[in-house]
């Protein structure tokens, strides 16, 4: 009698095919390039002085310390400052509309 092996699938290529295909999931649900941050450059309102500087709030509800800062409250200065890029984009509001229409 004659035995015949069963060829079995070599695990290193059925996780590797799980991994690419995980990888690939994620990229396109998490879109990373949103997350990347942006810099931007605005005039914000002085809200406080501080021994930091100047805090003033941006149009995108961020507060922003703006160093070395002379002005007084109530001053508009120019400030630099990091945003999510989803911020920028409208992605943020994109995934609140689909979720709005998914809730009852």
């Amino acid at each position: 009698m004659l035995k015949q092996k069963q060829k079995k699938p070599p695990k290193l290529a059925i996780i590797s095919l799980m991994a690419a295909g995980t990888a690939v999931i994620l990229i396109f649900t998490l879109t990373p390039w949103n997350f990347i941050p942006v810099q931007v450059t605005e005039d914000v309102t002085v809200l406080a002085v501080t021994e930091h500087g100047c805090v003033g709030e941006s149009q995108y509800g961020l507060s922003v310390v703006v160093p070395e800062c002379g002005a007084q409250v109530g001053d508009i200065v120019s400030a630099t400052f990091n945003v999510p890029s989803m911020e920028l984009n409208g992605y943020y509001d994109r995934l609140q509309d689909r979720i709005g229409m998914v809730q009852p």
